[in-house]
Formats: C-alpha cells, sequence, structure tokens
C-alpha cells in the first residue's frame, strides 16, 4: 500500500473539475486519506517548488498557485505513485492522451488540473508538508 499527494489546481478548482477528478481517482480503486482546501501561500510555496524557485518563471507559478485555493488530496492504494501519475497523463497538458485527466481537462504545462508526487520519497516528504499528524485516515478499501 502506498500513499501520494496530490494537489488540485486554480484550474481544476475555478473549471469546477474537482468532483470529477477525484471520482477518476476512486474509480480506479484509490483511497482518499485526506483531503483539505487551502490558500497556497509564498512560504509553502517556495517550499513545495523550491525546485524552481530560482527560474525566471516561479512568479507565474507563484501567482497562478495562490490565485484561489487549492485542494490537497491524499490518495492509497498499491502503487498509487504510479497509478496516479498514469492517470493523469504528462505533466504537459497539450502532450496528454485524450482520456487522461490533462489531456481532457488542462490546458498548458502550467494549467494541467493537478500536482502529484514523482516518488515515494517526494511523497513522504509532500504529504508532510500539507497534512499534519492525525490528518491522514485509515479505513477499509472494501465498498460499503
Amino acid at each position: 500500500m502506498e500513499t501520494t499527494l496530490i494537489l488540485l489546481k486554480p484550474d481544476c478548482i475555478t473549471g469546477r473539475k474537482s468532483g470529477e477528478v477525484l471520482k477518476r481517482f476512486e474509480d480506479e480503486g484509490l483511497q482518499v486519506r485526506g483531503c483539505k482546501m487551502f490558500r497556497a501561500d509564498a512560504g509553502i510555496l517556495r517550499e513545495h517548488y523550491a525546485h524552481i524557485a530560482s527560474k525566471p518563471f516561479f512568479p507565474e507559478v507563484e501567482q497562478f498557485m495562490s490565485s484561489t485555493p487549492v485542494i490537497a488530496v491524499a490518495l492509497a492504494g498499491p502503487g498509487a505513485i504510479a497509478r496516479v501519475r498514469d492517470l493523469l497523463g504528462p505533466t504537459d497538458s497539450t502532450k496528454a492522451a485524450p482520456g487522461t485527466i490533462r489531456g481532457d481537462f488542462g490546458t498548458t504545462m502550467m494549467k494541467n488540473i493537478a500536482h502529484a508526487s514523482d516518488s515515494p520519497e517526494s511523497a513522504e516528504a509532500e504529504l508532510k508538508r500539507f497534512f499534519k499528524p492525525g490528518e491522514l485516515f485509515d479505513y477499509s478499501m472494501s465498498p460499503a
């Protein structure tokens, strides 16, 4: 069992696609272990995007990601990290196949509906960044 993080980005929120995106993950058998909406401030965005914070395009990313609240979701299941990334499609929405979340709803490299952890190490760090102890829950994966 693996847990990963997704952030539903402002284009997902303003495009009213949050429910559809979560439904696609749940329909694939992934379990929601935690979910919360919040405004991403400059501090958390600089920490989360530290790998690009020095790039000239970072202010645009920061402005976009703080333009509306975002939704952090912890998803669990066997191979969750790879499965989530497969369901999303490539980061660049213009290269994402129809049927993937980004292919169906994304429009650009930045407006690509969701961020997803790319490794077990990043998932662990990102889950700790966005969820406090006690905010992730375990429950049966079997249907009610």
